[in-house]
């Protein structure tokens, strides 16, 4: 008897008349695309096979087995659970009926009203349909956010989608309105479809019935914009394959609802389709009619940029929650026991019941029993979650990232949840597989996180150490210090442990505790870099360099200091020191009537900042210092960044008489066109653009556009008599480097300037 139940089930749940109907569809298609039989016929029989398939399910499923009664416990509520799916099913059975009729009578009507009858079949099929979906039984509320999530970006699939129907449908005789509706609906519609057999519910009942409802509508829409006249071309070709797989996944759809004890849960989306389809389609479509010699018409670009608003909705709806990002950091942890969690996270799929070791001590156990064994690799692996979800939240994606980390991890390796900040990996494979295993670790935790109605995102980072290298705690702390130097280089990256890597970490931990307050204990210093005319070996101005004179890490340069700066948030309280300094030995060197410029550099943070400019003249009046005399300098790479604002406040300096100069340029094309836009009176290049032998027409590019723009070149870095002499050749009127002058303090560099009594700018 056993026996016998497992095959009935088999049999009833068997896709044999699927695959037979399929494959005889197959074959009509083929015969239609060959000539062999007129392309509406091949519809009529395609839409019956599967119509009548589909109708057989959903009237088997219509019938049902009886309610329960009302004299039973909470049989009224039950009786009317019941009936909704059986009441779908009755709705749905008549919708691929009305779907199949259609495709039918298409053959049998007069040519003239085609279009009429098949736009009937549309519309009472689409009420059937709705009437169908309405009655199916309701899934939990989706919240707001994710809600527009989802449907923003079935908008930006469906508006690339309609952009490829438009230029791809062949309808060339339907009159545009028609063509353009017929375009419109095919496009939303299969994003539409997209949208849900990609993402996270595309396992249910009630997700397949939408989708098999939204192809079912695709192919009659196909068919109520075909061209009129005596033959249709291929053209009706098109439709038989949503036609004929819409309904059949409407039925299975239904049958999932009906026959399941309980719809599956919810699983990660399937990004890439929804990208890679629609971008595809719109190559395509655009190849397609640039082959054909067509020019882009009006509607054509309307279609373009309506993907613009979606797309930018989708972005503000993504950026708008990342005010305070929430970062699981692994902690030097004091547990001394060892926690087996129960774990299986939201749609992860991990087996409930699995035990995941947590904890510090439960690390350094296996780091000890490898250790002991044949040596191997630890891998510390670190979360930073992009938006602020609850405690739920981030347990189910700390859960979520064990699981995915066990599915490419081998059978040996030990995973260990750090109790919520991240995990560890303990495998006995050696240094080149242990960095392969972290690359992989990356990928797999670089996919969103669907947990709790919310898509989360994480920026993982990897910290690797040898088992080899010492004690379990120190190869902890080892992996931890690599794991913190990926986190300080940009996170989703690996990193390994060595010695020279803890002297940089524990540098930057010196420089980070002592910098505040470097200004107030006049620990700052400035020293002096001239600047040279080329033609004459004069000297015409300076620049101030700072420098860190720290008693406890010596002299700092600000290749160093700028960064912890930056990331410190003081990089304004040092330049305004900077700047005033600056300023107030210029004015002292002008005294004896010397006419000299200092050239100052600021940070792009710094120079975007509302009030730069205001305080800048008003150190200048402070001082008494002419505009002319300051030059403000701005790296070329970081202006990019906020080119309008950048823009914007070396206009406002300029308007005052305050020169600017375009440091670190690196003459590549994306900076020869944002050149254009900067207002600069000095460009300064490196030895290996002046050196001809290298480029020279480049070269004349930025000699070219520096001279429309009135800048001047001033050539930087120059260390022997061979670069000194090709950036004159180059046009360059200013050089500055060792082999001209050497950095140095204030009291240094006026002696120099004594040799040239009659220095000038």
């Amino acid at each position: 008897m056993p026996v016998a139940s497992v095959f009935r089930a088999i049999v009833r749940r068997s896709a044999l008349p699927e695959t037979c109907v399929l494959a005889v569809v197959s074959v009509l298609v083929v015969v239609g695309a060959a000539g062999s039989m007129p392309e509406l016929a091949v519809v009529a029989l395609a839409g019956a096979a599967g119509s009548t398939l589909a109708g057989v399910r959903l009237s088997r499923l219509a019938a049902g087995p009886d309610a329960p009664t009302l004299g039973t416990p909470g049989g009224r509520l039950a009786r009317r659970r019941a009936a909704r799916p059986r009441r779908a099913a009755a709705l749905l059975h008549a919708a691929v009926v009305s779907a199949g009729l259609t495709a039918a009578v298409l053959p049998l009507v007069a040519v003239g009203g085609r279009s009429t009858a098949a736009v009937a079949g549309l519309a009472g099929t689409a009420a059937l349909l709705g009437g169908g979906l309405f009655s199916l039984p309701r899934r939990a509320a989706t919240p707001a956010r994710l809600w527009w999530r989802r449907l923003l970006d079935g908008a930006v699939a469906g508006a690339c989608l309609v952009l490829t129907a438009w230029l791809l449908l062949p309808y060339a005789g339907v009159p545009t309105p028609v063509r353009l509706v017929a375009a419109m609906a095919t496009g939303l519609l299969t994003g539409t479809v997209l949208a849900l057999l990609t993402g996270p519910d595309r396992a249910s009942g009630i997700t397949r019935c939408r989708a098999g409802a939204g192809l079912t509508l695709l192919a009659l829409t196909l068919l109520a914009a075909l061209p009129t006249g005596t033959g249709t071309g291929r053209t009706a070709l098109l439709a038989v394959a949503p036609l004929v797989t819409g309904v059949l996944l409407t039925a299975a759809g239904v049958r999932r609802v009906v026959e399941a004890a309980g719809e599956p849960p919810p699983t990660a989306s399937v990004v890439w389709p929804r990208v890679v389809v629609p971008a595809v389609g719109v190559v395509l479509a655009i190849v397609h009619q640039l082959q054909s010699g067509q020019l882009p018409d009006h509607t054509t670009v309307v279609l373009a940029l309506a993907a613009v608003p979606a797309l930018v909705a989708r972005e503000l709806l993504t950026v708008a929650p990342q005010t305070a990002p929430a970062q699981i950091t692994p902690a030097q942890t004091a547990e001394t026991g060892t926690e087996v969690r129960s774990r299986a996270g939201a749609g992860s799929g991990a087996v409930v019941g699995e035990p995941v070791p947590v904890g510090r001590a439960a690390l350094l156990r296996a780091l000890a029993a490898r250790s002991e064994a044949a040596g191997g690799t630890l891998l510390v692996v670190d979360l930073h979650l992009t938006e602020v979800p609850g405690v739920s939240a981030r347990d189910d994606v700390a859960a979520e990232a064990v699981r995915r980390a066990r599915a490419v991890t081998a059978a040996d390796d030990e995973v260990i949840d750090l109790a919520g900040s991240g995990f560890a990996v303990v495998t006995g494979a050696g240094a080149l597989l242990a960095y392969a295993l972290g690359a992989r670790l990356l990928e797999a935790l670089d996919r969103p996180y669907e947990v709790s109605g919310a898509v989360l995102r994480s920026r993982a980072s990897v910290g690797l150490a040898e088992l080899a290298h010492g004690r379990p705690e120190d190869v902890l702390r080892q992996a931890d210090l690599a794991r913190r130097r990926a986190v300080q280089l940009g996170r989703d990256r690996i990193e390994w442990y060595d010695a020279y890597l803890e002297e940089q970490l524990v540098r930057r931990l010196d420089l980070e505790r002592e910098l505040p307050g470097a200004v107030a204990r006049g620990e700052l210093d400035l020293v002096y870099q001239p600047v040279i005319g080329l033609a004459d070996r004069l000297p015409v101005g300076t620049e101030a360099l700072l420098r860190w004179r720290s008693p406890v890490l010596g002299t700092v340069f600000p290749a160093e200091l700028l960064p912890v700066a930056e990331d410190l948030d003081i990089v304004g309280e040092l330049g305004v020191w900077v700047l005033d300094r600056a300023c107030r030995q210029v004015a002292e060197w002008s005294v004896g009537g010397r006419r000299l410029w200092m050239a100052v550099n600021v940070t792009t943070r710094e120079l975007i900042s509302p009030d730069f400019v205001p305080r800048t003249a008003a150190v200048l009046a402070a001082h008494g210092v002419t505009p002319d005399q300051l030059v403000i300098e701005v790296a070329e790479p970081r202006v990019c960044t906020e080119l309008p604002t950048v823009v914007a406040r070396l206009a406002g300096l300029r308007s005052m008489g305050i020169r600017t100069a375009l440091d670190d340029f690196r003459a590549e094309q994306a900076s020869l066109a944002q050149l254009r836009r900067l207002p600069i009176d000095l460009l300064k290049v490196s030895p290996e653009v002046t050196e001809a032998s290298r480029d020279r027409p480049l070269l004349d590019v930025v000699v070219t556009i520096a001279d429309r723009l009135g800048a001047e070149l001033v050539a930087e870095g120059l260390e022997s008599a061979h670069q000194v002499e090709a950036a004159c050749r180059a046009g360059c009127r200013y050089g500055q480097g060792y082999e001209l002058a050497r950095p140095a303090t204030a009291e240094r560099v006026e002696a120099y300037f004594e040799e040239f009594p009659s220095t000038s700018r």
